[in-house]
């Protein structure tokens, strides 16, 4: 029998900050071990008054921040544990964390012993104590990296090949967030199921990760009508108008000409790049991805 060194503690995989320029763009990306404390945690920590949005994407729980310092009111059962503390410090997050019982084990020894941390602060913590932590987090940038347009009739997927070059490219700097399959017009010229994918990462260095990601994609397509778009910036939303046209109906490529957004990069820029760039919008937004929006809507 494998013997337990410290049965108390779950540290959090990985915490990865996520800014743009605004004041409120701020996202927190907690790789959780344990999906019953996670969900423990997104369902009393949105009670904080800094926690502006809470959700579970995949392997990760997301709290969209605010900056400030508030005095949580704890009580056990109701608001057993929060987040009472974010602020910005050049290019790191501090976060503060605090909790009663089980709730201060996670604010404390989980949070304060996750991977992805510049140094940390925790209080003693277990039993009913009122425990917490301070972690810095380094800063990233949200890069989104859209893909259409890689195989053809006899072999290829491309929601596989932009899968694989995420992972073939993330490393400590680049940390791989999330892949999602975005369902467009399905066009007569498709492959067959009419899909772009955009995959997302918290990078501090947007332009080689763009650079090394663009260099695979080259030498892995089988198409030579491959798309590859880049958005290096919080929020993609700008794109969303053009994203559901091209989720409606087949659209006149030139018409990308018009798109004036500085956080965009068009990569590549064969037939696919329409569908590359509408799929950046759509990032974990599955339920809107995957729909085949066929009729005028």
């Amino acid at each position: 029998m494998e013997k337990i060194s410290d049965p108390y503690t779950v540290p959090y995989r990985r915490l990865v900050a996520v800014a743009g320029a605004g004041h409120d763009e701020i996202e927190l990306v907690e790789f959780y071990d344990c999906i019953g404390g996670a969900m423990w945690s997104r369902h009393h920590y949105r009670q904080s008054p800094l926690v502006r949005d809470a959700r579970c994407v995949g392997p990760t729980m997301r709290y969209l921040l605010s900056e400030g310092a508030v005095d949580l009111a704890l009580e056990g059962s109701r608001f057993p544990a929060g987040i009472a503390g974010v602020e910005r410090c050049d290019d790191e997050l501090a976060v503060t964390y605090v909790g009663l019982g089980g709730g201060g084990v996670g604010a404390s020894g989980s949070r304060s012993r996750a991977g992805g941390l510049a140094r940390a602060e925790s209080d003693p913590c277990g039993g009913g104590k009122r425990a917490g932590s301070k972690v810095w987090v380094p800063l990233r940038q949200r890069v989104l990296i859209g893909v259409d347009d890689t195989d053809t009739p006899e072999a290829g997927a491309t929601w596989t090949l932009a899968h694989t070059i995420a992972r073939g490219v993330e490393n400590d700097e680049d940390v791989y967030l999330s892949h999602t399959i975005v369902q467009l017009y399905p066009v007569p010229f498709r492959t067959k199921n009419c899909v772009g994918i955009v995959v997302e990462f918290a990078s501090r260095t947007p332009a080689a990760l763009a650079s090394r990601f663009k260099a695979l994609l080259e030498e892995h397509t089988l198409s030579g009508e491959t798309g590859m778009a880049v958005y290096t910036g919080f929020d993609p939303s700008p794109l969303r108008p053009f994203g559901e046209r091209v989720k409606r109906g087949e659209i006149d490529p030139g018409e990308l000409g018009r798109l004036r957004d500085p956080c965009l990069d068009l990569c590549m820029a064969g037939r696919g790049a329409v569908g590359a760039v509408a799929a950046i919008p759509f990032y974990t937004d599955y339920e809107e991805a995957l729909a085949l929006w066929d009729g005028p809507g």
